[in-house]
């Protein structure tokens, strides 16, 4: 199983005043710090190294999270810098510490699928990157992915077709390379970068079935607790 690089930097407002002295990746969830159960989550899914890509409040996460070892995971740690890097950016930072493919996950996101069979879509496509997809109808949020035949037609956040039926579920697979091209210690959001690929014909798509929860925003946070508190 590849490297899987967490995207934990953002400054979570939406959360607020939760998040005003506490990192989001720490918040209380189900009685636990969020990302102790993704770190669980995701040895489960047999993925054995993790790199934390960090700006706000990122050393409370270093603090807790550690080494990783009481999760079972071998973790590393990227920091933004002086200056936000975008989502995009904190990727193309962490390269040095990803293999020559990786998965991408958020941190505020509860992803319960198999990661194998995905994985497994990526090698098998031919393309440079994979997005796992969820056929979301616009019920969970704004439905952003046109897929079809097992490849993202078009993603866009800003540009909504009648034939996007699908959303970013959040967990993707990419080539090194790719991010290696974007200049470093540059700003640029990872949603404009998967655009661009699917415009070039170059982004695989995975169909999820599980739908997706995630802790970013009021509501969701309260779905997660709901959900985790149910399998505990």
């Amino acid at each position: 199983m590849p490297a899987l690089a967490l995207l934990a930097g953002g400054l979570a407002t939406r959360l607020r005043p939760h998040t005003l002295k506490v990192p989001k990746a720490l918040i209380n969830v189900a009685g636990e710090p969020f990302i102790a159960y993704q770190l669980r989550l995701l040895r489960r899914e047999r993925v054995s190294r993790v790199v934390l890509c960090l700006g706000y409040l990122g050393e409370q996460i270093e603090a807790f999270v550690g080494d990783g070892r009481q999760f079972g995971v071998a973790v590393g740690y990227c920091y933004d810098g002086p200056k936000s890097l975008g989502t995009g950016g904190a990727l193309r930072n962490a390269l040095s510490q990803l293999g020559p493919e990786f998965l991408v996950m958020y941190g505020d996101s509860w992803l319960d699928t198999a990661f194998a069979p995905i994985v497994a879509a990526f090698y098998n496509s031919g393309k440079p990157a994979l997005m796992a997809v969820f056929r979301n109808g616009g019920r969970w949020d704004v439905s952003n992915v046109w897929y079809e035949n097992g490849v993202i037609q078009c993603h866009d956040k800003v540009e909504r077709l009648p034939q996007m039926q699908h959303i970013d579920w959040g967990l993707s697979v990419v080539q090194a390379s790719l991010l290696a091209r974007q200049p470093a210690d540059t700003a640029f959001d990872l949603a404009q970068f998967y655009a661009e690929l699917s415009r070039r014909g170059q982004l695989a798509g995975y169909e999820v079935t599980t739908r997706f929860y995630e802790i970013g925003s009021p509501t969701g946070l309260r779905e997660t607790d709901e959900l985790l508190r149910k399998g505990l």
